[in-house]
């Protein structure tokens, strides 16, 4: 007997719950080929599949079927499906870098949550709003810059992004939903952080870690005591931050995760070396150095070979200094790497790049076709609206939506079967009439695609702003670096050992 839509449709979601994705997608696949007239069923596929090909990596596709899914929810009426359509939008939209056309989604969820009197569905809107200014935050402040002193629309958005992650938590705390409030603080931390109130980073990271204490989450624990050392380095209370890393190490050897292990390592070893404690610096740094061996990760092994170097210097070890040095220079070769002693980051060099000139100026104009060779998300035309399904769409939103459903809805809503030879004429008939209610009327929400549609206006100018550059931080190198710090230390104690010279008499 031939399996239904809804048969392959529920196999596929509970692979996705046990993350088999992929097999996940194959199902769902299958079950639009086999088509349904049930347009619950039909929504909830796209909603499923947009998740899973998210999960995937996959975020076009992510897109495609989260826009179909709107599509769909919208002509029907179903306030709630569409709410959940728009959230799934915006996280999607907000991975791939578009914030402005991701907060008009995070809008409408919210509104309709609101108009509702949904408070589960406005905390999820709400949160979703801070991760959005959150992650817009974090894409333009990859400058070398530190915590808060980072330009004026940066600091903008990530303010944006507190006030949303402090309205979620008012809300998850009215619903008395621990683990929600718990990302929430997290979340909340970091953004502080990046906003430079460490102490306000302090105090959400210690609620996130009190209610992974309560859950039994170690991960999440590792976390927290990571971020809670990361504030501390900025405070100046390095013993503190010592203390935290050291937890934090602890968890990660519990949970067998030796890339975050080494991470917890090279944490340890740049703090040691903010406490001029340079014999342990050394004993955690050569820690790192084994693990990025283990894992193969070069840029990682670079790192530990720098900092290495600089605490043998520091100790008047000479030999093992120079041997470090030579090791670092070796590795930064290989990985066409050049080492910035004023902030001690990678800057990469692509193979085709002819010179730094050339690499830099792509960055800031986007004007290199070598550069889009090796990276063709950063380059205007890969990214531009005829490229993409959803923008495409959106281009035309009104007029081609009401003349593809006058043309027959089924063709631009996959698995909508609408012609089923199983089907009445009066079941056929009622499909039709509730996919094309809204043909010849001008829809309430058409605000909505209107303002997704402005949107696209502007992405070009938004697109002129230099991406940040390829990732360089190795698997085990964490996020938060302390190179600036270390500089701006020893730089301290230079000036302190200056002698000043006798006067001439």
């Amino acid at each position: 007997m031939e399996a239904s839509c809804l048969d392959l449709a529920l196999e596929g979601e509970r692979l996705c719950k046990v993350g088999d994705y992929s097999a996940g997608v194959s199902f769902f696949e299958a079950a639009m080929q086999v088509g349904t007239e049930d347009l619950q069923v039909l929504s909830a596929v796209y909603s499923q599949l947009g998740n899973a090909y998210f999960h995937l990596h996959d975020y076009s596709k992510a897109l495609e079927f989260h826009h179909h899914d709107l599509t769909l929810t919208r002509t029907t009426g179903d306030q709630l499906g569409e709410a959940k359509a728009s959230g799934n939008l915006g996280n999607t939209l907000k991975v791939l870098g578009r914030f402005d056309e991701a907060v008009v989604c995070c809008q409408r969820h919210l509104d309709i949550a609101r108009e509702l009197g949904d408070k589960v569905g406005q905390a999820r809107a709400l949160y979703n709003f801070g991760n959005v200014y959150h992650a817009k935050g974090k894409s333009i402040c990859w400058s070398g810059a530190e915590p808060g002193d980072f330009p004026e629309e940066v600091m903008t958005a990530l303010r944006k992004a507190a006030e949303y992650y402090e309205a979620n938590l008012c809300i998850m705390k009215e619903l008395r939903d621990r683990a929600a409030q718990g990302r929430t603080y997290g979340n909340l931390g970091n953004t502080y952080y990046l906003l430079g109130n460490f102490r306000d980073a302090m105090a959400s990271h210690e609620q996130r870690l009190l209610i992974a204490k309560e859950f039994g989450d170690r991960s999440a624990e590792r976390r927290a005591y990571c971020n809670l050392g990361n504030a501390c380095i900025f405070l100046g209370e390095f013993e503190r931050a010592a203390e935290h890393y050291m937890k934090a190490l602890q968890l990660a050897r519990q949970l067998k995760d030796l890339a975050v292990e080494a991470q917890a390592c090279y944490s340890l070893g740049n703090t040691y070396t903010l406490l001029q404690d340079y014999e342990r610096a050394i004993d955690y740094h050569l820690k790192h150095l084994i693990i990025a061996q283990d894992l193969d990760d070069r840029i990682g092994e670079g790192r530990a070979c720098w900092s290495l170097g600089n605490a043998h210097t520091a100790l008047g070890n000479h030999d093992q200094a120079m041997h470090f040095a030579e090791k670092h220079l070796e590795i930064a070769k290989e990985v066409r790497a050049i080492i910035d002693p004023s902030v001690g980051t990678y800057l990469e060099v692509p193979l085709l790049f002819v010179s730094k000139e050339i690499c830099y100026n792509c960055f800031i104009a986007l004007n290199c076709t070598e550069c889009v060779s090796v990276y063709p998300a950063f380059s205007e035309s890969a990214a531009s609206p005829g490229q993409e399904p959803f923008l495409r769409l959106l281009a035309s939103a009104q007029g081609r939506r009401l003349d593809e459903q006058r043309a027959g809805t089924g063709n631009s809503l996959p698995g909508l079967r609408t012609l089923s030879e199983h089907s009445s004429t009066s079941s056929r008939q009622m499909i039709l009439s509730q996919v094309m209610a809204s043909t010849d009327a001008t829809e309430p929400d058409d605000q909505f695609f209107d303002m997704l549609v402005k949107c696209q206006g502007s992405r070009l100018d938004d697109q002129r702003w230099a991406p940040p550059p390829p990732s360089t931080r190795g698997p085990t190198v964490p996020d938060e670096d302390f190179f600036s710090l270390i500089m701006r230390s020893q730089a301290k104690r230079m000036d302190e050992q200056r002698v000043t010279l006798p006067s001439c008499r």
